[in-house]
């Protein structure tokens, strides 16, 4: 597992993860720039780990015949600009300059269009089981990189989806320990 995570100021890109691009993603509007960390979860199958139907998603290339659940997302144009795994292993999808099309329909500090201002981190997990403790390692390490590279991104100003995006989303869910994560943020 990578100790240290740096973000490259120049590319967006971050050093020594590897980079899967996605065509899920446009330049941020205006002088926007990342000010707030949202953070996700998905598993595809739903409750389901391992596998590479995440990243097909991200590269629209789902094939809706592998799974029932797939055909009703197979027209999804999503993305996020960092996937963490269950082993903690991270894959890059989008730089961190771009804007990546993770928010959806959302508000926060009381702006919509969120994926104008902000950095979308998916956890590979579901609601109803907890996260592994190498995603939390990998989480601190990028999380901590991110506020480095882009001040105005501090440990309050890190939210989950479900903050963002009320009624609408749930993630990353009740098993997501915010005391654990913010205090390892120190």
């Amino acid at each position: 597992m990578i100790k240290h995570v740096k973000v490259n100021n120049s590319d967006g890109l971050i050093e020594r993860i590897p980079f899967v691009g996605s065509p899920n993603c446009d330049n941020r509007p205006g002088s926007c720039v990342p000010e707030v960390l949202i953070i996700h979860a998905i598993s595809l199958p739903p409750g389901e780990f391992g596998g590479q139907h995440i990243e097909q998603l991200f590269s629209n290339c789902l094939d809706p015949d592998e799974h029932p659940c797939f055909e009703e997302i197979k027209d999804l144009k999503v993305s996020a600009h960092v996937l963490i795994r269950r082993t903690g292993e991270m894959v890059q999808f989008v730089p961190l300059d771009k804007r990546a099309w993770h928010a959806g329909e959302s508000q926060c500090e009381g702006r919509s269009c969120v994926n104008d201002f902000s950095i979308g981190i998916e956890l590979e997990g579901c609601d109803d089981q907890p996260f592994e403790d190498a995603q939390y390692e990998s989480l601190v390490r990028l999380s901590k990189s991110v506020m480095e590279a882009y001040p105005a991104i501090n440990s309050k100003r890190i939210y989950g989806h479900s903050d963002i995006s009320p009624g609408r989303k749930t993630d990353p869910g009740p098993h997501f320990d915010w005391p654990r994560y913010r205090r390892a943020l120190g």
